[in-house]
């Protein structure tokens, strides 16, 4: 997987998609990256189903926020600032 030079964005097939916060713990990176995936999987399950999957976007944007993909950029918060943001995304994710 390639990066940018500053290492904001990974380069998937030519597109550019933001970086995971990389002071985030490796074991708390991956209860989020848990999470997402399985947010991910309930959205497929419910559309298969023919129900709403809001519920399930909604886990999914809270993993990629708490993961730094989405929302305030990662690199322009402080340290502290984005350890609540991923201590946060653990509590909503797990209520």
């Amino acid at each position: 997987m390639e990066t940018t030079e500053d290492g904001h964005f990974v380069v998937i097939n030519g597109r550019r998609w933001r970086a995971t916060d990389p002071e985030i713990p490796e074991d708390v990176a991956a209860e989020l990256r848990k999470a997402l995936m399985s947010a991910r999987r309930d959205v497929g399950k419910l559309l298969r189903a023919d129900e709403d999957p809001a519920p399930a976007r909604a886990r999914v944007q809270l993993a990629k926020v708490a993961l730094g993909e989405r929302g305030t950029p990662w690199w322009d918060q402080t340290l502290p600032q984005r350890r609540e943001r991923w201590e946060q995304g653990l509590r909503d994710l797990q209520d």
